[in-house]
């Protein structure tokens, strides 16, 4: 019987291995007797079936690396056309001295082989009985063919005339006929012999690149094809070849319990059964292997981990990202070799016993093939420390996990992963460290620190805050405690440890939520039990003094219930109790990050937004442009510019019913035009206008209502005039009230999605968490906010008037450069700017930057606007509303934070 999941070859290796003369038994039976067969069935029993195909993080690599070359060689026949050229002519030189009859002769024999190898190898594949991946080869083979198709036709009718030139040549038997840009026949060939995996049959191998060698030579000689064509041929086969793998999967060929027994035996043991042990296989843990439990024939039992190249590779993305994204200290290989990952487990198990802790000791190692190792360790027991019952956590308990860590940084080992389930507690209490594979010897200070604040935080969430501190103080002492607090940030602990702090987050906030709720309905309920039953004539108008006095009321009875709900977070808990220790403790986090996320996507986003922007002015002639502007309207933008800033106070204060100056509120609308450089739109405003309204002695809490209501209700707006703007639009142009194609399309795409978001739950549950947590807060505020309609008449106005500013704004800015007969419709511009100022503060760059001037100069262009107008309006537009503002910005945010308004 095979073993599940691994490839033919593998398994007759396997078979072999285990029928050695050595295998036999102590008794003298052969391994290969019904002992063997007992141990095969045990294993099928106790182990899970491992899938039948895998999707391999590698052959996604190779994916992306070619796709990128094929861009890059595309790129370089693009813009290197001298160089492109002067190959060519090398090229045909010195081929037009190779002799006719070599010619001829390895044409007709490249011909004839390019297609009996590959049918030849199929063949052997079939007769073996791996038809699934001569399956995937030919699968892989109709792709690269469909691709090829595609290529050439894009070649041919929408490629510059430079790649053109560098795939193509005139046909020798046709002088008015080129030559195909991609060969039809040749990228099929090399993606089905990429597909089946020839690159592991070196014979195979050796001999079908020899064939596409010498058939590459007769065309390239005969003139059939250009050596740009050639390589984009190879590069074409081989990316659609590891495309296909990714997609459908390549067949498992991990190594099996079975494969397990036979390794053992080979090292000296004679295992009786094997069971797995069930583990989850996240990002952070995948990689650390399969663990069997083994029993043998005569002494204690075993626990062995058995590490493939598959499952080593699992989790490699988010290892890149975090090697990327974090300084080198804090991260660690993104990926090793079998013998490294071999060696460096082994030889942190040997330093971990030899520095007095108590871990899992190794007394054997070894391969299981060319794509797996083993390390058989004594079997340790116990249970995880995250499994224990709380009553179980005991303080003794806690101190033997400090000692074990203390012994290990004694010798300056690094345990790089101490979280709940990779510290065991055996029958007896002690304390057992495992997972020693992703520590480090030789460890730096900064490491040992971030162990200590890794620890201090898993036993925090198990035992709490303070018995957690306490117990460290009592091994490690105050100072080594007091020395974590700058890597006590999330950003250094484990990837599940993260997720527990961030559920515990959502936890608190829902139980303020449910507490500010609660509080509510109960001063309402006050208010309907004290009122008298006999409410006078119905005529009477309310005493507005009452009103305000119940209204008074009813903020503080929410203040204090948020004060009594509010729970600070685990680790605000643990450096409360470490400075209750040591109050002069460093408290300042530790630079990790080499570049935060945001900030690399915010570049990315830029750059791409910087080469659309310049790919668009590289053909307009600014000295005529400027020359003839009309300055009128340029002096026009300029204001209606100016004017958005106090549209845009008038805006916020409609939502906020306690006093604030205007003028102030205008100060601080400029002081945005700083802060949303260098944060997000969506962002850098809220939090602004939340901090200067908390300022102004508004409450936090009615703060962030304020400016929640504020922005639901532009949200609001923003839509509606965006479908209005675009009927108008749509019905400008015809003698009909009907809507453009345009118009409906759009309203069938919103509907599709709100469809798709309410049937799936996931996205459902999302939407409906998002909103209701938004109107948790908003519509209470809103309620104060009607009872004052003057309020809610200023912050729509404002809204309007801001949004008009703007349309304006653009408006003459594209008449600054327009001709007589190029200007726009209001309408028009409308549409544009409001679509623009969508993307805008969904784009992750500062302001926009990018994402606007993309979708701008793509709108106007598309409404009818010349690129030659669009492009300066769009930067005049944006100059005024982003650029120019940021020193008067920068000005009145140092003016107000240094008078305490922000």
């Amino acid at each position: 019987m095979k073993p599940q999941g691994v490839h033919p070859e593998d398994a007759e290796s396997t078979s072999d291995a285990s029928s050695r003369p050595e295998n036999a038994d102590a008794d003298g039976k052969d391994a290969d007797g019904c002992v063997e067969e007992v141990h095969a069935d045990e294993v099928e029993s106790d182990e899970p079936l491992l899938p039948a195909r895998v999707h391999r993080p590698s052959d996604l690599m190779r994916l992306l690396v070619g796709v990128l070359a094929v861009v890059v060689l595309l790129a370089i026949a693009a813009f290197a056309h001298g160089t492109t050229s002067g190959l060519e002519q090398d090229i045909n030189k010195g081929t037009g001295q190779a002799p006719d009859l070599l010619i001829k002769i390895a044409g007709l024999a490249s011909s004839i082989a390019i297609l009996l190898v590959p049918v030849a190898f199929a063949i052997e594949r079939l007769i073996k009985r791996d038809g699934l991946r001569i399956a995937d080869g030919v699968l892989a083979a109709v792709l690269a063919h469909g691709v090829t198709l595609a290529t050439d036709l894009w070649v041919a009718k929408a490629a510059p005339g430079s790649i053109q030139e560098a795939l193509t040549q005139p046909s020798p038997g046709d002088v008015h006929a080129l030559t195909d840009p991609v060969h039809g026949y040749l990228a099929p060939v090399i993606a089905y012999m990429t597909a089946v995996g020839m690159s592991r049959r070196p014979r195979w191998r050796a001999v079908l690149w020899i064939v596409l060698m010498l058939d590459a030579f007769s065309m390239l000689v005969t003139g059939y094809t250009t050596p740009f064509s050639i390589i984009l041929t190879v590069l074409i086969g081989w990316t659609v070849a590891y495309g296909t793998l990714y997609a459908v999967g390549s067949p498992n060929v991990r190594p099996t319990g079975q494969t397990l027994i036979a390794g053992l035996r080979t090292v000296g043991f004679h295992p009786v059964s094997a069971a797995r042990e069930e583990a989850s296989e996240t990002a952070e843990n995948s990689d650390r292997g399969r663990r069997y439990f083994v029993t043998l024939e005569d002494g204690p039992p075993l626990d062995v981990t058995v590490v493939d190249r598959e499952q080593q590779a699992q989790g490699f993305f988010y290892r890149v990202w975090r090697n990327l994204t974090l300084r080198g200290f804090a991260t660690r290989s993104s990926l090793q070799s079998l013998r490294q990952a071999l060696e460096q487990e082994a030889l942190l198990a040997y330093a971990a016993i030899a520095a007095g802790a108590n871990a899992p000791k190794l007394i054997a190692t070894s391969e299981l093939g060319p794509d797996a190792v083993m390390l058989v360790y004594e079997h340790t027991g116990g249970r995880t420390l995250e499994s224990l019952a709380e009553e179980e956590i005991t303080d003794e308990l806690l101190r033997n996990t400090w000692r074990q860590v203390q012994a290990l940084q004694s010798r300056r080992i690094a345990h790089r992963r101490l979280a709940g389930d990779a510290i065991l507690v055996d029958r007896s209490g002690a304390v057992i460290l495992t997972d020693l594979r992703g520590g480090e010897i030789a460890a730096s200070t900064l490491l040992l620190r971030m162990d200590v604040a890794q620890l201090v935080t898993t036993l925090g969430l198990l035992a709490g805050a303070e018995r957690a501190v306490a117990s460290a103080v009592s091994i490690l002492g105050p100072d080594a405690v007091a020395d974590c607090l700058p890597m006590l940030q999330p950003i250094a602990l484990t990837r599940s440890t993260r997720a527990t702090l961030r559920r515990l987050a959502r936890e608190r906030a829902q139980r303020e939520r449910e507490a500010v709720l609660h509080a509510s309905q109960q001063a309402k309920q006050a208010r309907l039990e004290e009122a008298p039953t006999d409410a006078g004539p119905v005529l009477e108008k309310p005493d507005k003094k009452a009103v305000k006095a119940e209204a008074r009321a009813e903020k503080r009875a929410i203040d204090e219930a948020i004060e009594e709900a509010r729970e600070e977070d685990l680790l605000t808990q643990i450096r409360h109790q470490v400075l209750l220790i040591r109050p002069q403790a460093p408290v300042e986090p530790a630079r990790l990050e080499r570049v935060k996320p945001r900030t690399l996507i915010s570049f990315i986003a830029g750059a791409i937004g910087a080469y659309f922007l310049l790919t668009q002015l590289t053909h307009i002639e600014f000295g005529p442009l400027v020359a003839n502007a009309e300055w009128g309207w340029v002096a026009a933008a300029v204001l209606f510019s100016a004017c958005s800033y106090f549209a845009a106070a008038m805006a916020l204060l409609g939502f906020v019913p306690e006093r604030v100056g205007f003028l102030r509120t205008v100060a601080a609308q400029v002081a945005g035009s700083f802060v949303k450089i260098v944060a997000p739109a969506a962002v850098g405003g809220v939090a602004l206008n939340t901090r200067f309204l908390q300022r102004q002695g508004v409450r936090p809490g009615l703060a962030v209502a304020s400016v929640g209501a504020s922005q639901l209700f532009g949200l609001g707006c923003h839509i509606l005039m965006l479908l209005s703007f675009g009927y108008l639009t749509g019905t400008e142009k015809t003698p009909s009230l009907s809507p453009s194609r345009t118009v409906i399309a759009g309203l069938l795409t919103v509907a599709v999605l709100v469809l798709v978001v309410t049937s799936v739950p996931f996205l459902r549950k999302f939407v409906v968490t998002r909103v209701r947590s938004l109107f948790a807060g908003v519509v209470p505020r809103m309620l104060d906010v009607l009872q004052r309609p003057q309020k809610l008449v200023t912050g729509i106005g404002g809204m309007l008037l801001l949004t008009a500013c703007f349309v304006m704004c653009l408006d003459a800015s594209i008449r600054a450069f327009g001709q007589e007969g190029t200007s726009l419709s209001i309408a028009s511009v409308a549409v544009v700017f409001l679509a623009g100022n969508a993307l805008g503060s969904a784009a992750p760059t500062p302001g926009g930057v990018g994402a606007v001037e993309a979708t701008l100069t793509v709108g106007l262009i598309a409404v009818g606007l010349p690129k030659e107008v669009a492009a300066p309006a769009v930067l005049l537009f944006r100059l005024l509303t982003l650029w120019l503002p940021v020193l008067p910005g920068w000005l009145a945010f140092n003016q107000l934070s240094r008078k305490g308004a922000l």
